[in-house]
C-alpha cells in the first residue's frame, strides 16, 4: 500500500500536468461557439471568423463543396485535377508573359484535340500520324513552359513566412490551407481570392502526366488500391460513391483543358465556398477584406443537386483481386449519411469494435487470437455527406487465412447485436469523444477545418459543437439496435486480396 501511495505521488504531478489543460479548456469550449463570427457575403460565400490571440499567426481554409462525387461519365478524376492546377496561379501570378503564354496555351489546346481525334479512332487510328501528332503536342507543351513561373504562388507565401501550404480532394469536397504571420492576413485574400476570381490552367497537359503517374503509384501498382477500387465499384451500382477521386486512366489520358475549365465554373461558385480564417485577426478587419478581395467574384448559377439514391442492396456481395501480396479482407455495410439520427451510434461502435489497441477487434484477433496483424474499423469511408460505407478491415498475419479473420471479425459483429455494452466500455467511448474533439479544438488549423466542413457539409457550423452531446446520449439499447438494423449478411459488400489462381495448390 505504502509503495502505491509512493508512485501515485510521484505520477500525481505528470498527470495533472497532462489532464489539467484539457480539463481547463474543455470547461470553456463552449464559449467558443459563441465567439464564432459568421459573414455571408452578397455573392454566397460563407465567411467564418475565430479570434484567438495567443500567437500572432491565421490559419486559412478554403473549404469548396465540390468533389468527386459531382463528376460524370467521362471525366472522372476531373475534380482532384482541378486541384492540382489551383496552385497554378492567376492571370497575374504565374506567368512572364501573360498574352504570349495564353496564346501558347491555345495551341496547346489544338494540338491535343487533333491527337485525341486521331486516338479515338482506336484500332482504325494511323500509327504514324498518331506519333506525329502526339510530337506535336509535346512541342507545344515545351514553348508553352517557357512563359511560365513555375511554383511562383507556393513561393509567394513561403517567402511572407507560410507554412502548411496544402490541398486534399474528396468525393465530397475539395479543400485549401496553409497558415501565414497574422500582419499578412490580407496577402491571404489577395492570393486566395485571385487563384478562384481568375484561374489560369497553365501547364495542364503536364500535370496531367503527373495525376496518371500518381493513379499509377496508388492504385495499379499497389494490391491494397487495386483492392480499394474493386471494393467501391461493387459496393455501390448507381451513386457516384462507386468511383475513387483519382480518376479512371483512360478518362485522365483525354481530358482536356476546357472540360476542366466547364467543371471549375459549375462547381466552384461563391455559393459553394467556405472560408475559415482562425488566429490573432480581428472579425471587423477580416470582413472588410473579405469583402474587397472575395467581394469581386460574381455569383454564379445555381448547380444541379446529386440526385442519385443507391438502391438497398438484396444481397452480398463478394469481390477478390488476385495478388502476390499480403492478404487482406475488408467488409463494408452501407451506412446512411453524416445527418442521420444513427451516425452518433456508428461512430460510437467504431470506437467499440475497431479503434485502436483497445478495441474488441485488435483485442481479439490481434493479442488473444493473433490470427491478424491489425484489425479495426472505420464508421464513413466518405465524409458522409451522402449514405456511405461503414467497413470492417484485418490482415491475416502469417499462417493465418482471410477466411480465419473474417469469420472472427463476423462473431465479434455478433456479439455487439446480442450482448449488451457494459457501462465500462460506454463511459470510455464517451471519454475519448471529448478528449479528440477538444484534441481537434487544439490548434488553428484542426478548429478551422472542423469549422469549415460543418459550415460546409451540414449547412450550419453549429452541428460541430453539438457532436459530444449526441455521444453522450448514446445508450447500451441504441448499440444493439443500430447493430443489427445495418450490420446484415445482405446488407455487405466483402473484398479480399487472394492468391493467384495459378499459385493455389
Amino acid at each position: 500500500m505504502r509503495n502505491r501511495q509512493k508512485r501515485l505521488v510521484f505520477f500525481l504531478p505528470l498527470i495533472l500536468a497532462c489532464i489539467l489543460p484539457v480539463l481547463l479548456f474543455g470547461q470553456g469550449y463552449l464559449k467558443l461557439e459563441d465567439q464564432v463570427v459568421r459573414h455571408t457575403m452578397d455573392n454566397g460565400i460563407r465567411l467564418l471568423i475565430l479570434e484567438r490571440h495567443d500567437a500572432p499567426v491565421v490559419s486559412f481554409v478554403t473549404w469548396a463543396d465540390v468533389g468527386a462525387v459531382n463528376e460524370v461519365a467521362g471525366i472522372k478524376g476531373i475534380a482532384h485535377m482541378f486541384e492540382h492546377m489551383a496552385f497554378k496561379g492567376s492571370l497575374s501570378v504565374g506567368s512572364k508573359n501573360i498574352d504570349a503564354e495564353l496564346k501558347a496555351m491555345a495551341k496547346e489546346d489544338e494540338t491535343f484535340r487533333a491527337w485525341l481525334e486521331e486516338y479515338r479512332k482506336g484500332d482504325q487510328a494511323d500509327p504514324d500520324k498518331l506519333a506525329a501528332l502526339k510530337q506535336a503536342r509535346q512541342e507545344a507543351v515545351d514553348a508553352a513552359r517557357d512563359y511560365v513561373n513555375s511554383n511562383e504562388f507556393s513561393k509567394v507565401i513561403e517567402l511572407e513566412g507560410g507554412q502548411g501550404l496544402n490541398a486534399f480532394t474528396a468525393n465530397d469536397a475539395t479543400v485549401y490551407f496553409f497558415n501565414l504571420p497574422s500582419n499578412k492576413a490580407e496577402l491571404w485574400m489577395s492570393l486566395e481570392s485571385d487563384r478562384f476570381l481568375n484561374p489560369v490552367l497553365r501547364e495542364f497537359y503536364t500535370e496531367k502526366q503527373v495525376v496518371m503517374e500518381e493513379r499509377r503509384m496508388r492504385i495499379e501498382s499497389q494490391p491494397v488500391g487495386k483492392l480499394l477500387e474493386e471494393f467501391t465499384a461493387a459496393a455501390y451500382k448507381a451513386h457516384p460513391y462507386r468511383d475513387l477521386g483519382i480518376g479512371h486512366m483512360s478518362d485522365l489520358m483525354t481530358l482536356r483543358r476546357d472540360e476542366a475549365e466547364s467543371f471549375f465554373q459549375t462547381h466552384y461558385t461563391p455559393q459553394n465556398l467556405v472560408l475559415a480564417v482562425v488566429g490573432d485577426v480581428r472579425a471587423g478587419d477580416i470582413i472588410q477584406m473579405a469583402e474587397k478581395y472575395w467581394g469581386r467574384i460574381p455569383r454564379g448559377p445555381e448547380r444541379e443537386p446529386v440526385d442519385t439514391v443507391e438502391p438497398p442492396q438484396e444481397g452480398q456481395k463478394r469481390i477478390e483481386v488476385e495478388d502476390r501480396s499480403q492478404p487482406l479482407v475488408l467488409i463494408g455495410y452501407h451506412r446512411p449519411d453524416r445527418h442521420h439520427r444513427d451516425a452518433a451510434v456508428l461512430d460510437a461502435i467504431t470506437d467499440i469494435i475497431g479503434e485502436g489497441r483497445t478495441s474488441r477487434l485488435y483485442k481479439s484477433l490481434v493479442k488473444e487470437k493473433k490470427i491478424a496483424l491489425a484489425a479495426g474499423a472505420i464508421s464513413g469511408w466518405t465524409m458522409g455527406k451522402y449514405p456511405s460505407l461503414f467497413v470492417f478491415f484485418a490482415f491475416p498475419s502469417r499462417n493465418h487465412t482471410i477466411e480465419e479473420c473474417e469469420t472472427a471479425m463476423y462473431e465479434e459483429i455478433q456479439r455487439l447485436k446480442t450482448e449488451p455494452i457494459t457501462q465500462e466500455e460506454l463511459t470510455g467511448v464517451k471519454t475519448r469523444a471529448k478528449v479528440n474533439f477538444l484534441r481537434e479544438l487544439d490548434s488553428n488549423n484542426g478548429l478551422a477545418l472542423q469549422l469549415a466542413s460543418f459550415e460546409s457539409l451540414d449547412g450550419d457550423f453549429h452541428n460541430m459543437f453539438k457532436q459530444v452531446e449526441k455521444i453522450e446520449a448514446i445508450t447500451p439499447e441504441d448499440i444493439q439496435r443500430v447493430m443489427n438494423t445495418y450490420f446484415i449478411r445482405r446488407n455487405r459488400t466483402v473484398a479480399m486480396i487472394v492468391p493467384p489462381e495459378e499459385d493455389v495448390e
